[in-house]
């Protein structure tokens, strides 16, 4: 397993500027209708930097941007009930800004990340989807090119992550790496022990990857924090290894959460790994973590939720958008 990883990591781990976009743009010019880019930003309560992520989307990558080069076709920030100025700060930016609850609304949305990315296929017509999160800072256009670009220029790539350093900025002070502390204490271990396959993958937590539509559409989405990890174990189930790769793109700025969030998403992401290993035959647990109030230290119980929205192709809003586009 060891040779096969290390093999895999050759042949399908790259840099962002192995791929300049000269080349992307050719490529996608060739590619047609299937080339086409949609990169989708969930947001929640981000208005902070949503909006300077959008201006360099749109500065660098879009095609009535002075000097940009056309490689993005589409920007929604999908707006998952925010009550801050998210959504009019990333719509004066120039993205298409949609609220969650628009999309498909004969099914109640609920709430978490994955619900929105899964409502994103409805709102977007691209076949190359891009997923960036909305709280980065220091912000580069690379993100989007750096990720894409395999999709454009390697027909058997289906998936492609970010890689990036991570570092923990907090206290006024800032550690190169450190930052990604679910990934370490929680998802590498899991796959390293039960899909040693994705042990290659540098951060397999990372909000900002792309890939084909006809993938994404066959998979069922995890509402919450599991998103990423589900998708990564099913894209493997679903294609195979050398159909996924990833690209380095440099630093990842983004904001911390605090240590109790971060002990619900590490459940949220054990439970979905959990499902995945043996669905079925599990209770669906709760979370308890402790608060310290005037009497003392008092229980909170958080449910560790674990339901899923199926692949978007049995959906029958989306075939007919399908079969009409």
């Amino acid at each position: 397993m060891l040779d096969e990883v290390a093999g895999w990591l050759r042949r399908r781990s790259w840099t962002a500027e192995r791929r300049p976009l000269s080349q992307l743009l050719a490529a996608k010019r060739a590619a047609g209708p299937h080339g086409t880019v949609s990169v989708v930003l969930p947001a929640l309560d981000e208005e902070a930097t949503v909006g300077a992520i959008v201006t360099e989307i749109r500065r660098a990558l879009m095609s009535d941007a002075p000097g940009a080069v056309p490689l993005v076709d589409e920007l929604v920030v999908l707006d998952s009930g925010s009550t801050d100025g998210t959504a009019a700060v990333a719509a004066e930016a120039g993205a298409t800004v949609v609220h969650r609850d628009a999309i498909l609304p004969r099914l109640p949305a609920v709430p978490g990340k994955g619900e929105v990315l899964w409502r994103s296929l409805l709102a977007t017509r691209g076949e190359i989807v891009c997923f960036i999160d909305a709280d980065l800072r220091e912000f580069d256009a690379r993100f989007v090119s750096g990720i894409v670009g395999p999709l454009l220029t390697e027909p058997d790539v289906q998936l492609v992550k970010a890689m990036y350093d991570r570092p923990l900025e907090a206290g006024g002070t800032v550690e190169p790496t450190g930052g990604g502390r679910v990934t370490e204490l929680v998802a590498r271990p899991l796959l390293n022990l039960h899909w040693p396959q994705l042990a290659g993958f540098v951060q397999p937590l990372g909000g900002e990857y792309a890939a084909r539509r006809s993938l994404l559409e066959r998979l069922p989405f995890p509402v919450g924090y599991g998103v990423e990890l589900g998708l990564l174990i099913d894209a493997l189930n679903a294609v195979g290894l050398d159909a996924l790769a990833q690209v380095d793109v440099g630093v990842r700025h983004h904001r911390h959460q605090d240590g109790q969030a971060l002990g619900r998403m590490a459940a949220t992401i054990y439970r979905t790994a959990q499902t995945r290993l043996a669905r079925g035959h599990l209770v669906r647990p709760v979370l308890t973590q402790f608060e310290r109030t005037a009497e003392g230290f008092a229980p909170r119980v958080h449910e560790v939720t674990t339901e899923e929205r199926p692949p978007m192709m049995t959906v029958p809003e989306y075939v007919r958008g399908r079969e009409v586009a």
